[in-house]
């Protein structure tokens, strides 16, 4: 396994990533999105896990969507979208490498990487093979338009956990509809999420599992919103057994 970073401009800036490479002439491929205010690096065991176990792996950090993030892209200017266009962005990059099996890429993404996610993946669903989210936020539309009745309620700027969030974020959370993107989604979907959860209530989980065409719920039993290390490992392996199934390895 080697691991070498990945810079993709795109849109007037760059995302910062790193690719976890198999010792395979060719493979599949993850690409795993970090949730809010997190980094590249969050989910880098697992990205060695998988690309070990034959699956090439990409991790990157949105632009603005972290302060750790390399871009310079202003965390006051990053909105769901603006990060589903870097996730885009990746995805094109990938498509280009010549080892990268085209018809056998996932996207992974964590809470508001979730999110991202899935609206990544129904978009470019002809290039999406199947889909992972550990405890995906869901809720994000729901939490913030209902704090900001109004649109003149939307502050300016707004300090959120760690991170400024600019008055662009909040306004275009309004009329989006993440049940558009999930009844799109036609590929298998494989859905991590603790019942402790008090960020994101696991009903979020359990109402998109059921509506995805192929929608399958794990439910983590103690565990909270973030996994612990045990329940980051387990989650490691059902999501290789979860590749496996859906590219037809190890079927008989």
């Amino acid at each position: 396994m080697k691991k070498r970073e990945v810079l993709v401009t795109h849109h007037g800036r760059t995302v910062y990533g790193f690719f976890y490479e198999p010792d395979a002439k060719e493979y599949p491929l993850i690409i795993m999105s970090h949730g809010y205010n997190g980094h590249k690096s969050d989910f880098e065991i697992s990205a060695e896990y998988f690309a070990e176990n034959g699956i090439g792996t990409v991790c990157y950090t949105f632009c603005g969507g972290s302060v750790r993030d390399e871009s310079s892209f202003s965390t006051t200017e990053m909105t769901l979208y603006t990060e589903e266009e870097d996730l885009c962005a990746v995805l094109d990059e990938v498509l280009t490498w010549k080892q990268v099996q085209k018809d056998r890429i996932f996207l992974f993404g964590g809470s508001q990487g979730g999110f991202v996610s899935a609206m990544a993946a129904a978009d470019r669903r002809e290039h999406v093979k199947g889909l992972i989210l550990l405890y995906p936020a869901l809720c994000i539309p729901d939490n913030w338009n209902t704090r900001f009745e109004k649109e003149e309620d939307i502050p300016s700027k707004l300090e959120f956990w760690g991170m400024e969030l600019g008055n662009k974020f909040f306004r275009t959370l309004r009329g989006l509809d993440i049940h558009t993107y999930i009844r799109q989604f036609k590929q298998p979907v494989f859905i991590m999420h603790g019942d402790q959860d008090e960020i994101v209530p696991i009903e979020y989980g359990k109402n998109a599992a059921e509506e995805y065409a192929q929608g399958k719920l794990e439910v983590f039993t103690g565990e909270i919103h973030g996994f612990t290390e045990n329940g980051n490992r387990r989650m490691e392996a059902m999501a290789l057994y979860f590749v496996h199934d859906v590219i037809g390895i190890g079927r008989k």
